[in-house]
């Protein structure tokens, strides 16, 4: 089979992990994620410089391209597509007028992309790309697409009879400018913001279209302060490869983080990114070190870790100075961090994470968390 370069080492196992899950597509793996962003040039520097991504493919006039530049940027498993509109009539330009930079595609490894499109559409999904087959010299590409929450879509990529850098179209990147990775592996998560009350029907819509399973729901009681609320449900296909939280707002006394982001989104969307690392100390440090900024955690937080979570093999008092959360579930411990938004709106934002067995997403820090993203609310005076 061939494969994404880079990737071919992970093991995508098609074996289920959840069997809850229908798994009739089934799903491979993320094949990438596509930003709509008013300078490709100048995110592709930012997301090389901060984040240590890697230059690897591009389209645009010199290949060809008459409408639109895209750049891809490649570290571990990760490959983030960074697409500009060329004119001012272009439709990628509504996307740009009312979101701002974000994600447009999450697109899904498959082994077969005109099934998966059948599959999910007599199952009820909005076609957005009927399966279209691409062409280049190193074999060919069929992808296929459907509509999710708000105005973000699910590409289908059926890639085993291709050979190229990316996607027939691209050609290799040769970029001198290639700062050192800071140890991202792969995407853990992604993270949708529904309105009031759309979360079960997203939910139901991933279980029902695409055969997810709920692996875990969090309400309002979960995920709260004395200000702001949110429920979620965790969504995942059956190998456990991908893996969709849905959160919605909860009521609350102020404007929840999912209200916000729905105001500056102007609707449903990514919220962020999950990233894993095996080493989270090397690769925050090397993030901060590069100008990312990362959510406060209050101090006191790490008073009662080392009760709540346990012996760590991490040093206690180096997470702190970093403002790395722990926490624990029956499998394990987990490390996480959670930047600020990467955009001007407050919308996007990445996450750092580290597994050390734990299959959870951190609920014990779901307080934590919840009150440093209200002190920059209060600092934004959109609380």
């Amino acid at each position: 089979m061939a494969t994404l370069t880079g990737i071919s080492n992970y093991n995508y196992s098609l074996d289920k992990i959840f069997p809850e899950a229908d798994d009739f597509l089934p799903l491979l793996g993320t094949d990438y994620v596509e930003l709509y962003v008013g300078n490709a040039k100048q995110a592709a520097h930012f997301y090389k410089t901060a984040f240590g991504f890697q230059a690897l493919a591009y389209a645009g006039l010199e290949t060809g391209v008459r409408d639109r530049v895209s750049y891809v940027l490649k570290q571990g498993k990760i490959r983030l597509v960074l697409t500009t509109p060329l004119h001012s009539d272009s439709p990628l330009n509504d996307h740009l007028r009312k979101h701002g930079d974000g994600v447009k595609v999450i697109a899904l490894w498959v082994e077969d992309a005109t099934d998966a499109f059948e599959q999910t559409v007599k199952r009820g999904a909005k076609p957005f790309m009927e399966p279209a087959i691409e062409y280049d010299n190193d074999g060919k590409v069929v992808r296929s697409g459907i509509h999710t929450y708000g105005e973000t879509v699910h590409i289908f990529v059926e890639r085993k009879d291709y050979n190229g850098i990316f996607l027939p179209g691209y050609e290799p990147w040769e970029s001198e400018y290639n700062p050192s990775p800071t140890g991202l592996k792969f995407i853990d998560h992604m993270v949708g913001n529904v309105d009031w009350g759309q979360m079960n029907q997203w939910a139901k819509f991933y279980n029902e279209v695409m055969g997810f399973a709920n692996l875990v729901s969090f309400d309002d009681k979960d995920i709260s302060t004395e200000y702001s609320a949110l429920m979620s449900k965790v969504m995942t296909n059956g190998n456990g490869r991908i893996k969709f939280p849905i959160n919605e707002p909860a009521h609350g006394k102020k404007k929840s983080q999912i209200e916000e982001y729905v105001d500056f989104y102007e609707g449903p969307g990514c919220q962020h990114i999950a990233v894993a690392t095996d080493d989270i100390v090397f690769t925050v440090s090397e993030m901060r070190r590069r100008g990312v900024e990362f959510l406060h955690v209050p101090g006191e937080y790490y008073d009662t870790v080392a009760d709540r979570v346990g012996e760590i093999d991490e040093n206690l008092r180096r997470l702190k100075e970093l403002g790395i959360m722990v926490d624990r579930d029956e499998e394990g411990y987990l490390l996480q961090i959670f930047t600020k938004p990467v955009e001007d709106r407050p919308t996007l934002f990445f996450e750092i994470i580290q597994r050390k067995g734990a299959k959870s997403f951190g609920k014990g820090n779901f307080r934590a968390l919840f009150e440093s993203i209200e002190d920059e609310q209060r600092r934004r005076g959109t609380l």
